[in-house]
């Protein structure tokens, strides 16, 4: 989603922590690993390049970007931040973003070694923001939905059809994205976040078939939990439908317009009720 621009200081300075933060972090892995594999076998190599101590050149890529950039992301500091949290407790891990921004890049660099993919509805935009950063892995997704249908669609969303557990892309429920790529449904995503489709119009798609797709496909994978955030719920379709279809009883906490879900695997036991 193109994202609206926005100068703002503090945030810069905010991101700019983050990722010295994350740098030291990274540093300090590296040589406590580093320190402990040589005490406990002295016949292993230990890396004795100059280039062991390096910042990996994605980290640094994007240091400077923020650095030096007068546009910002849309999410605040402390929305980021609930998100930094949780990444840096999983990752490195599978990390799926509805929407492709001026976030994309510090979203990647902070999944450093995971895997972050972006989906997108403007192919335009993915084909100008590839020139500038290749290492970002996105995809073009269509949307058949729109906002003005949305009271149709959650109403929809409540038949069998929508609450039986089962892989979106056989779906019968009319809320189910079909149309992505297949590694999208097969990957055992760790954190998904939805900030895209558009959906502050009328006959933009809005996110409604978006956070629906996501909560399904957390509870569909095999085991364990994925964490889910949902942005800009301060709007009427974002609010109603992640408390409709990510529920309220998995719901963690809300940051300004941020709201994180923590939605168990529901395969292990198909008799789990949609909602707790």
């Amino acid at each position: 989603m193109r994202p609206k621009t926005h100068g703002s200081l503090s945030l810069k300075l905010l991101l700019i922590c983050v990722f010295i933060a994350f740098l030291l972090l990274f540093v300090l892995r590296s040589t406590l690993t580093s320190s402990s594999l040589s005490t406990s076998s002295s016949s292993k190599s230990t890396c004795s390049s100059p280039k062991c101590n390096k910042i990996p050149s994605s980290v640094a890529k994007s240091l400077i970007h923020y650095t030096t950039s007068a546009i910002t992301p849309q999410q605040t500091h402390k929305e980021i931040l609930v998100t930094s949290k949780i990444l840096d407790k999983k990752s490195p891990c599978n990390f799926l973003v509805f929407g492709l921004g001026h976030d994309s890049l510090m979203w990647h660099t902070l999944n450093y070694g995971g895997r972050t993919i972006f989906l997108e509805e403007d192919e335009a935009w993915i084909q100008q923001i590839k020139k500038r950063f290749p290492m970002l892995e996105s995809y073009h997704v269509t949307y058949d939905s729109k906002v003005n249908q949305a009271n149709v669609l959650i109403e929809a969303g409540k038949g069998t059809e929508c609450t039986t557990i089962a892989d979106p892309r056989y779906s019968m429920c009319q809320l189910a994205l079909k149309g992505m790529p297949s590694e999208i449904y097969d990957i055992k995503w760790d954190i998904i976040m939805v900030d895209a489709p558009t959906g502050y119009y009328e006959d933009a798609p809005g996110r409604m078939t978006a956070i629906y797709t996501a909560g399904m496909m957390a509870r569909n994978r095999e085991n364990g939990e994925t964490h889910l955030f949902v942005h800009d719920v301060n709007r009427d379709i974002e609010d109603k439908f992640s408390r409709e279809f990510l529920c309220e009883g998995y719901m963690k906490k809300q940051v300004g317009r941020l709201r994180h879900f923590t939605i168990p695997s529901h395969k292990s036991n198909l008799n789990m009720p949609f909602c707790p």
